[in-house]
């Protein structure tokens, strides 16, 4: 994983009894508001040009917010997946590990605007101004930001896999240790001695014309210093003074979980920490080996995301979405996946051992290998799911769907309840290919 140290602003656990919890953070008024229109969003703003706007974790999914005054706005965490954001203004807005999918962004000013870790993968960003924008460590794959401005951006460790900045202007921007950059499209685009490139050099006259792109002599300057994101006020914070809530020990500042090394230090140094995060945006993340245990992660987004060895032991992912994502040799022992999309998630070798799935949606699942001994999997759909020496001891499919399912050299046993609520037999086992014990 390449990761940014000192990169990220840390985000706020607290200790002991209290929660790191971020749910239902947004301001309900203002999310209804800007659901009824723009024209009447715009006129609260220029009313009320005072007013903080507070929108993180939001769901404005497929919003129409053409030509929508956002500026200075905390969008942090906001999923704006498919939204319409034409021409609308963001400037200085915190969309910090925002949801962006396939978002429509042309003309936008987003002019120091921060999108560190956000999601934009697939964005259409034609003749955006990014000025002094952050997009460190953002996924900006298949992202298209054809003749936008981009000077003095950064883009350190971002994803820009076949991202499209053919004729954007890229003067000042760093990109150092940005991924996948020889495979952007770069036509016409306009580097100077000042853009910083994925290897830490300067770009110069020979790298542009390598590239198709356009090279500006200019005066030498340092990287710009950028200004810090916009952060909710202190009163928002969770504090012992508000209603429910135990006396705490004081804030402990963390990383967030993409920072796995650091998020994992953090959880040895704090095991009694309690981790509440419904919701969370983290599809297409590099999480290989993070330590989520007993996590409370329910209707969270890891779809794409690697996961590979990652320690979820007892956490509670209900209604989580798992699409693709890699899993292999991930403990999820006594997790709760109840009415998780797990679909053609990777599982090789993984436990599931005693784990919750009812409901859940296994389709075309790999779960070669995978300790399922003791898992609920009632009314799960393993419809084409291949179960190829997974264990089913001891495990529950009452009602499950097992149509095309592999199950030759899978491990049950009379504690094996089958689809239709009887205990499994040697003859069930021989029909499918699976291995009958008596143990």
């Amino acid at each position: 994983m390449n990761t940014l140290k000192h990169s990220i602003p840390v985000a706020l656990v607290a200790l002991s009894v209290s929660i790191f919890s971020t749910t239902c953070a947004f301001d309900r008024e203002q999310a209804a508001l800007l659901r009824t229109g723009v024209t009447e969003w715009n006129a609260m703003r220029r009313a009320h040009p005072e007013r903080f706007i507070d929108l993180s974790k939001a769901d404005l999914r497929g919003a129409d917010l053409g030509s929508a005054n956002l500026e200075g706005a905390y969008l942090a965490k906001t999923d704006l997946s498919g939204a319409n954001l034409n021409n609308a203004s963001i400037k200085g807005a915190n969309l910090q590990m925002a949801y962006l999918k396939k978002a429509d962004m042309k003309g936008i000013d987003a002019t120091n605007a921060w999108f560190e870790g956000a999601n934009l993968n697939g964005a259409f960003m034609k003749q955006g101004r990014f000025e002094h924008a952050n997009f460190s460590l953002a996924n900006l794959r298949w992202a298209k930001i054809a003749e936008a401005d981009l000077r003095n951006a950064i883009l350190k460790g971002a994803i820009l896999f076949e991202a499209d900045l053919s004729a954007s202007k890229l003067e000042g921007a760093d990109l150092f240790e940005a991924r996948f950059f020889e495979n952007a499209l770069t036509t016409d685009a306009t580097v100077s001695n000042n853009t910083r490139l994925p290897s830490g050099k300067s770009a110069d006259k020979s790298w542009a014309i390598r590239h198709d792109a356009r090279f500006s002599a200019e005066a030498a300057t340092a990287i710009p210093a950028h200004a810090a994101p916009v952060q909710p006020p202190i009163s928002r914070q969770p504090s012992s003074e508000l209603p429910g809530t135990a006396t705490a020990e004081p804030m402990h500042a963390s990383p967030e979980i993409r920072e796995v090394q650091a998020w994992n230090d953090m959880r040895k140094q704090h095991p009694e920490t309690r981790i509440d995060m419904t919701d969370e945006k983290l599809g297409d993340q590099e999480l290989q080996g993070v330590d989520l245990r007993k996590a409370v992660l329910s209707k969270s987004d890891f779809s794409g995301s690697n996961l590979n060895n990652a320690n979820l032991e007892g956490a509670m992912l209900a209604g989580a979405d798992f699409r693709k994502t890699d899993l292999k040799l991930a403990n999820l022992r006594g997790a709760d996946l109840s009415g998780a999309n797990l679909e053609r998630a990777y599982l090789r070798d993984a436990d599931l051992s005693a784990s919750k799935l009812e409901g859940a949606n296994l389709f075309g699942a790999m779960l070669y290998g995978a300790n399922l001994e003791g898992a609920n999997l009632t009314n799960a759909s393993l419809f084409d799911a291949n179960l190829d020496h997974a264990s089913l001891k001891g495990a529950n499919l009452t009602g499950a769907t097992l149509t095309g399912t592999n199950l030759a050299g899978a491990n049950v046993s009379p504690s094996t309840i089958l689809p239709s609520g009887k205990q499994a037999t040697r003859d069930w086992a021989t029909r499918n290919q699976a291995l009958f014990t008596e143990q």
